[in-house]
């Protein structure tokens, strides 16, 4: 699994960076998280293959996490896309895309509504499950759990030999089934293969401010981003706009024992944001910045 950060700013671009979207990539197929002001462009910079986008994920309905979406989901048309698109997405928004585009796209829009206050699955497929939860913004908002499913077992070539496993038993091994010799005799799974890697869980937690309502939902997660629009010396407005600071998404990083912590949605306010890298890293030193263009392993 691999985030591939596409805007970094907050409400206006400013300082080359563009408002918020993400690109979560998982065995192939790309995920777009939020889509602010110049995702488009970002994705042309950064070599983003649009045709294997088919889910995408806005959290709220402030515009610098949707205002990029109407030319994306155009662009896609005029490029002879005709696969349908899995929007997720407050319900308001249907009724804005329609306005925008009046016309007939010649693909299918197959919409999702986030429900408020509700912590619910939005996908699950033999790839990714993505759970919405939500967060403490001054509108409904909801963060997005990805968790990369945990890959089938792994077959030992030299204990298949030696137990005579026949091959057309392979596939169910790698399920974990144990296979069953002609003689009755039971060869256990865990003696011809591995276990495959263990699932990876990437949390985005959209705009909000810190709160317990998303502990649980964060905890122990491989990688977090979280908004930090504000440093200290800002607080105060961070508390008037539901927002975090640094220091505060450090704070929310630490209690929740994550593995790492990237921040993002910088207000423009600051031209230079390691100011806020400062701040994070005192409280919890695993934190880089979640600038356009970085990709973060998962």
């Amino acid at each position: 699994m691999q985030v591939l950060i596409l805007g970094s700013n907050s409400a206006t671009p400013a300082y080359g960076r563009f408002p918020t979207s993400q690109v979560v990539t998982v065995k192939e197929q790309n995920y777009l998280v939020d889509c602010g002001e110049g995702a488009q462009m970002r994705m042309q910079d950064f070599k983003v293959k649009r045709s294997r986008i088919n889910h995408v994920f806005i959290s709220h309905m402030h515009g610098d996490h949707y205002f990029g979406l109407i030319g994306f989901l155009n662009s896609l048309a005029l490029n002879g896309r005709n696969k349908e698109l899995h929007l997720f997405c407050p319900e308001a928004l249907k009724a804005i895309i329609e306005i925008q585009l009046m016309w007939e796209l010649p693909y299918k829009i197959i919409y999702h509504f986030l429900k408020e206050e509700a912590v619910h699955v939005l996908l699950d497929n033999n790839q990714v499950q993505v759970i919405a939860f939500p967060v403490a913004h001054s509108i409904p908002t909801h963060g997005f759990l990805f968790i990369e499913k945990e890959r089938k077992r792994v077959l030992l070539p030299e204990e298949l030999r030696k137990y005579e496993v026949p091959k057309y038993f392979y596939s169910r091994l790698a399920e974990g089934e144990s296979y069953t010799q002609k003689n009755g005799e039971v060869i256990e799974n865990e003696w011809v293969t591995a276990a495959g890697k263990k699932e990876k869980k990437y949390a985005y937690t959209a705009d909000s401010a810190p709160h317990e309502k998303y502990e649980a939902i964060i905890k122990e997660v491989d990688l977090l981003y979280h908004e930090s629009t504000y440093t200290e010396l800002h607080a105060d407005k961070a508390i008037e706009r539901g927002h975090c600071t640094a220091s505060q998404a450090a704070q929310v990083a630490k209690k929740a024992h994550v593995k790492q912590l990237i921040i993002g949605h910088f207000s423009s306010r600051y031209e230079e944001v390691d100011v806020m890298l400062k701040e994070a890293q005192l409280v919890f030193p695993n934190t880089q910045l979640a600038l356009e263009g970085c990709v973060f392993e998962v």
